[in-house]
């Protein structure tokens, strides 16, 4: 039987994601700078509508009655071979990954995201979430001046030893702010969510792996999470999932949250604002809507982390677990700090052991529940 195909969901799988050369990268990085230049260019990029997936080398035996999850931003994955050890030490059975890069100078020209499944004897999914046109930011344009991307991609994945079934990708936004380096890089495409299924026990859980977006406000991210939640139900129908992301909840505009007088004012008013920042951002009341928890798969402390030369104190909490039809136990979060004190990235890795509720537990397989295409595509505007 084949699965319905929901509006607004991709499920086109590929085994190697396609190219955009370079001189084409160049081309649009020279041309018109608008928003509808940019619709044109993302309609026309085959990598921006397909999902690579390999599946694992030696399939693990199916998972007993609970799994272990991981979820962790790996800031491009410039450190590979650390954030490796760290994944294997961790030894999550599904890893929900964002900020992967995909032959970018400033991470080594490496498909990070085959490079550390092949290290982890896993498969993986991975579905692209910008075409870079650019170096990346101000910091990574000075490391690397001078040099060129291969492939100038960068996205979200989803690592198990178990296979994929059903990889699915939703575009969160498409509105194109990346493209005309207002925001300091040139980049075409949007964020996304990137699902998969994986059997827990017998029933077939949802797995997401999700990337806000980071300058963004409380509004647009609450506006974000009303997409995804539609992407759910579409995918997954009234199933188990667990989704996990960077949701970027600093509950404040990026400038704010760069302010360190705003940062002293609000922490002065509120101590816990950043690592408990549910009363001021949107996206947790719309996910409780929904039927989603988040508070027995987190605990509340910062998950990140700052570069000596980096935003002002006060590291808040913007990655979290948000469960449907599961219980979450014994939430955990990792440093993300190899043995020379190195950062291997601005976030810290999360992880909690999930399994069905007993109410799923007599069927495995999720029901369906088709969305429109404008229920996935109709967040406010920013």
């Amino acid at each position: 039987m084949v699965d319905p195909k929901p509006d607004g969901l991709i499920f086109d799988t590929c085994k190697d994601i396609p190219g955009v050369s370079a001189e084409r990268r160049q081309a649009f990085a020279a041309g018109p700078t608008s928003r509808a230049v940019h619709s044109r260019l993302a309609a026309e990029i085959g990598a921006l509508r397909d999902i690579e997936l390999q599946q694992p080398p030696a399939p693990a035996p199916a998972l007993g009655a609970s799994a272990k999850v991981a979820f962790w931003n790996l800031e491009r994955c410039k450190h590979l071979e650390t954030s490796a050890e760290l994944l294997a030490a961790v030894a999550a059975d599904i890893s929900l990954l964002t900020e992967l890069d995909l032959g970018m100078a400033r991470s080594g020209q490496r498909h990070t995201t085959r490079d550390l499944a092949g290290r982890l004897n896993q498969g993986y999914a991975f579905g692209v979430e910008f075409v870079e046109l650019g170096l990346g930011n101000e910091r990574e344009r000075h490391r690397h001046a001078g040099e060129k991307n291969i492939a100038g991609m960068h996205g979200a994945a989803i690592l198990s030893p178990s296979p994929l079934t059903r990889p699915a990708l939703c575009r969160l936004e498409t509105d194109g702010d990346w493209f005309d380096g207002t925001r300091g890089e040139r980049r075409v495409g949007g964020r996304i969510a990137l699902a998969a299924t994986i059997p827990v026990g017998g029933v077939d859980v949802g797995f997401f792996s999700v990337h806000f977006e980071s300058h963004g406000d409380p509004r647009q991210r609450g506006a974000q999470m009303r997409v995804l939640l539609a992407a759910v139900e579409a995918y997954a129908g009234k199933g188990p999932v667990i989704i996990g992301g960077d949701f970027n909840s600093g509950t404040a505009t990026l400038a704010e949250a760069r302010d360190p007088k705003w940062r002293a004012a609000v922490v002065a008013e509120d101590p816990r604002r950043f690592v408990f920042p549910i009363p001021y951002e949107p996206l947790f009341e719309a996910a409780a809507a929904a039927g989603f928890d988040w508070h027995r798969c987190n605990r509340q402390d910062p998950t990140q982390r700052f570069e000596k030369d980096g935003p002002p104190a006060s590291p808040g909490r913007l990655d979290w677990f948000f469960t449907r039809g599961l219980v979450a136990e014994r939430p955990v979060t990792v440093p993300a700090v190899a043995e020379d004190a190195v950062l291997i990235s601005d976030h810290d890795l999360i992880a909690v052991t999930i399994r069905p509720e007993r109410s799923h537990r007599l069927s495995g397989r999720a029901g369906q529940n088709p969305v429109s295409a404008r229920d996935l595509g109709g967040q406010e505007s920013p």
